[in-house]
C-alpha cells in the first residue's frame, strides 16, 4: 500500500488500508483515515488531519505553511473530512495563529486542478471548486456551492449555501444563499436565484416561489435593505430558507452583492 520511495516521518499516523504513491511526502504529526489514497509526488504537510476514503491526486498540496508573511512555523492545522477528491496541483493551506489556527473542509468536495485555498478558510460539504478557482484567506464557504473556473474571492467574504458564481468572476462581497453571481465590469453582480441548482436539489416549487418573492424584494423593488427585509418578515412566513438567507444578510460584515 505505501510505495518504498515515499517519504513519511514517524509521527504520522496512517490508517492500515491507506494507499501512498511513488515520492509522496507525509509530514509530522499527520493522521490519515481509511480507504484515503495519496498519490504520486503529493505532499501532505505538518498538523494536517484527512478523513476517511480521500482521494489526494499526484502532485497536489495539502496542508503546507500558509502564505502569510506573520507566519512564523506555529503549530497550525488543515482538516479534512471524508470523500473529498483533491485533484492534482490543488493546494489547501493550513490556519494561522492570527486567524483561527485552522483549515477546515468539510465532506464530499471535488477540488479541481489548480484550485487553491488558502490559510483560515472554512469550506462545507459538496462543493465544487473548478480549475483554478481562488480563495484568499478566512473564506467562507457554505454548502453545495459551486465555484467556476478562475474565480477569486477576496479575504473575509463568505459564500452562501446553493450558490453558483460563474467562471473568472472576481468576488469582494459576500454571495447570499440560493443565487448565482457572473463577472459585472469589475467585480461580482447577481443575477437572480440558482433555479436549475435548486431544482436539482430537491427543492419545492413552494419554496422556490417564496425564494423568487424574497429575491425580487431585496434586488429589484428599489427598497432600501432594511426596508426590504422587514417586509419579507411581514408577507413570507413559515420558510426556513427565506428564513435562513435573511440571517444571512443580516449577519453580513463585508456587504451584500446585488445585481
Amino acid at each position: 500500500m505505501i510505495h518504498p520511495t515515499a517519504i513519511i516521518d514517524s509521527t504520522a499516523n496512517l490508517a492500515t488500508d491507506v494507499e501512498v504513491g511513488p515520492y509522496a511526502i507525509i509530514g509530522k504529526h499527520v493522521k490519515i483515515g481509511k480507504g484515503t489514497t495519496v498519490g504520486a509526488n503529493a505532499f501532505i504537510g505538518d498538523w494536517t488531519e484527512l478523513g476517511e476514503n480521500n482521494q489526494v491526486y499526484h502532485l497536489a498540496s495539502v496542508g503546507p505553511a500558509p502564505q502569510d508573511l506573520k507566519y512564523r512555523g506555529e503549530e497550525c492545522w488543515t482538516r479534512i473530512g471524508d470523500n473529498n477528491i483533491i485533484r492534482e496541483f490543488s493546494t489547501i493551506h493550513r490556519g494561522t495563529v492570527t486567524g483561527v489556527g485552522e483549515t477546515v473542509v468539510g465532506n464530499g468536495n471535488l477540488f479541481m486542478a489548480y484550485s487553491h485555498v488558502a490559510h483560515d478558510c472554512k469550506i462545507g460539504n459538496g462543493v465544487v471548486m473548478a480549475n483554478a478557482a481562488t480563495l484568499a484567506g478566512h473564506v467562507t464557504i457554505e454548502d453545495n456551492v459551486i465555484l467556476g473556473g478562475l474565480v477569486a474571492i477576496h479575504q473575509f467574504a463568505r459564500i452562501g449555501a446553493y450558490a453558483m458564481l460563474g467562471g473568472g468572476t472576481l468576488v469582494v462581497l459576500d454571495i447570499p444563499p440560493y443565487t448565482i453571481a457572473t463577472l459585472g465590469k469589475r467585480d461580482a453582480k447577481l443575477r437572480g436565484l440558482n433555479l436549475i441548482g435548486l431544482k436539482r436539489r430537491g427543492f419545492s416549487d413552494e419554496t422556490i416561489s417564496k425564494l423568487k418573492k424574497a429575491y425580487k424584494t431585496l434586488f429589484m423593488a428599489g427598497l432600501k435593505l432594511p426596508e426590504a427585509m422587514a417586509q419579507i418578515k411581514t408577507e413570507i412566513t413559515g420558510c426556513e430558507q427565506v428564513d435562513y438567507l435573511l440571517s444571512f444578510i443580516e449577519k453580513s460584515e463585508r456587504g451584500i452583492c446585488r445585481g
